[in-house]
């Protein structure tokens, strides 16, 4: 099943696991949303630099550490997601409670993990 899924922290260098993570959703056939703040490509996706208004979105993969996720609260929870995923690193309780709060399941876990071992 297609999960629409927003990447927040997307990255164009190819080492960072943002990166990694868009071009596996992509071959596990998830439409991906890269939302970062510098602009570039990671395959033929564009980053956006001004995180868009989409619906239907399934899940958010963070890959911004806590203290730059809280310019993106009123966001995130706007798009009111299935589930948001805090990658390794980026687990915020502030984060985790609000999105609760307002019905969406958190989850810390590895995108890439999950999507490897059918988790996703």
């Amino acid at each position: 099943m297609n999960k629409r899924t927003l990447v927040l922290g997307a990255s164009s260098n190819e080492s960072r696991y943002s990166n990694i993570a868009c071009k596996m959703l992509q071959e596990y056939h998830h439409t991906v949303i890269p939302v970062g703040n510098k602009s570039g490509k990671i395959g033929d996706l564009e980053i956006l630099v001004v995180p868009p208004i989409e619906k239907n979105i399934h899940t958010i993969t963070l890959y911004l550490n806590p203290s730059r996720q809280e310019a993106y609260f009123s966001y995130i929870l706007a798009l009111n997601p299935q589930r948001i995923i805090f990658n390794p690193g980026t687990e915020n309780v502030t984060l985790s409670q609000l999105a609760n709060e307002h019905g969406i399941e958190t989850i810390e876990a590895c995108t890439l993990v999950m999507l490897r071992t059918g988790q996703y």
